[in-house]
């Protein structure tokens, strides 16, 4: 019997050899791990080292880059933009080449400015009396003569105006691209500006996508190198046209007699037609005028009568519908039920015939309403045709010197026209 009761774990006893075998793999551990501990640290330091020189070169580069590219774009910025100055003079100056000679145009003769405006006064005619009369052809004609003097000058004022508007989109073109390289210089510099220490840096979802957009550098010096050329071209065509527009200027005078009697006849016939014609509808007018108010008024009566009927129907349906529950046997088609049933269906017809009627009677008034409004608008057409013709008369009685002249007075003037010398006693 054992003196001391001890209790011992239930397990597997380790033995000393394998106790001095575990401590030995133990600081084989320690080693081991101490030694791969050394190796990640140099390997770490060489990588920050290694990483630290690529990223601070990588960014010096790259600052390098974008001074190179600020360079370059600045550059093209002040070609594009003495491009566009350029364009802005010849636009200008090509202005004014074609103002003077718009201004030539205008001023060939009296007579040119007369049958002009005569030919626009009288093209400000409305409906049926814008029309190809003799005045119109006789005006045409003494306008053929003037029209070969400005031919060659229209010709020029045309290619003239061609250019200046080639010129604007030109214009257009290298101001979009001067704002664009502005701001391309402006985000650029800004970029030069900031570094990793600045506060306006964080990520970005996707600063590496491709825009639609995009454009190789090949691409972008190219459409540089396109819009010098082009304002170039354009430049010298605009320079050779405005040197070309000298010569024609100069040969713009020539005599010129104009049938003006003729004409004048042809205006004064104009007028006395147009008259006439405004004096019928003058009187067509005023007799539809008052078909209208007896045809309003009858519409009025034909609504009366379809009201009067409405209550006349439905008091006859209201003592139909009142029968139709008569009890048992006295429920028979006696004279008075078919007497009014007799009078519903006559109403009916009387309505259906006095809709119809006042229909077509609103349709005849509609009609002459419209009849109306197209009289009015040939009156005022005819009206405005008298003064337009009045007018044309009055511009060219600046063509008439001498014995040739008009009348003073708008009395003399009527005096002439109507003929009335020979009535009228002398004082």
């Amino acid at each position: 019997m054992m003196s001391i009761a001890y209790f011992e774990k239930p397990v597997t006893k380790v033995s000393l050899p394998d106790w001095y075998n575990k401590v030995w793999e133990l600081g084989q551990t320690c080693d081991t791990r101490l030694k791969d501990a050394f190796n990640l640290r140099n390997e770490a330091r060489q990588l920050r080292n290694e990483t630290n020189s690529k990223t601070k070169w990588d960014t010096y580069m790259n600052d390098i880059r974008l001074q190179d590219r600020v360079t370059e774009v600045t550059k093209w910025r002040d070609v594009i933009s003495n491009c566009y100055a350029a364009v802005e003079k010849e636009i200008f100056d090509l202005q004014a080449e074609k103002d003077k000679t718009e201004a030539e145009i205008e001023g060939l003769n009296l007579n040119f400015t007369v049958v002009n405006e005569c030919l626009t006064k009288r093209d400000q005619r409305g409906g049926s009396d814008l029309c190809k009369d003799e005045a119109y052809h006789e005006l045409k004609h003494e306008l053929a003569t003037l029209e070969a003097l400005k031919k060659m000058l229209g010709e020029k004022c045309q290619a003239a105006q061609e250019q200046i508007n080639r010129l604007l989109d030109l214009r257009f073109q290298l101001n979009q691209d001067l704002s664009d390289k502005n701001e391309t210089l402006e985000i650029d510099r800004y970029n030069m500006a900031i570094d990793k220490n600045c506060a306006n840096i964080s990520y970005k979802p996707d600063p590496l996508r491709i825009p639609k957009r995009d454009m190789s550098y090949e691409g972008w010096l190219d459409n540089c190198k396109f819009l010098k050329q082009q304002a170039m071209s354009e430049l010298e065509t605009s320079q050779k046209l405005r040197e070309s527009m000298y010569v024609p200027r100069e040969r713009a005078r020539n005599d010129m007699k104009a049938q003006n009697d003729v004409t004048n006849f042809t205006l004064r016939k104009r007028i006395y037609e147009t008259q006439r014609i405004k004096n019928e509808l003058d009187w067509q007018h005023l007799n539809m005028y008052a078909d209208m108010g007896r045809l309003n008024k009858e519409i009025g009566l034909l609504e009366n009568a379809y009201l009067d009927k409405t209550n006349a129907l439905k008091l006859a349906e209201t003592r139909c519908e009142n029968r139709l529950y008569r009890p048992g046997s006295e429920m028979c088609r006696d004279e008075a039920m078919i007497g009014l049933k007799n009078e519903v269906l006559q109403l009916r017809q009387t309505q259906c015939d006095l809709k119809e009627k006042l229909d077509n009677a609103k349709a005849t008034y509609n009609a002459l309403e419209e009849q109306l409004v197209c009289i009015d608008q040939e009156l005022a057409n005819k009206n405005h045709s008298l003064q337009t013709d009045l007018q044309c008369l009055d511009l060219r009685n600046r063509l008439m010197t001498g014995d040739r002249a008009p009348p003073l007075t708008q009395t003399d003037r009527n005096i002439v026209l109507t003929r009335m010398q020979d009535e009228i006693p002398p004082e």
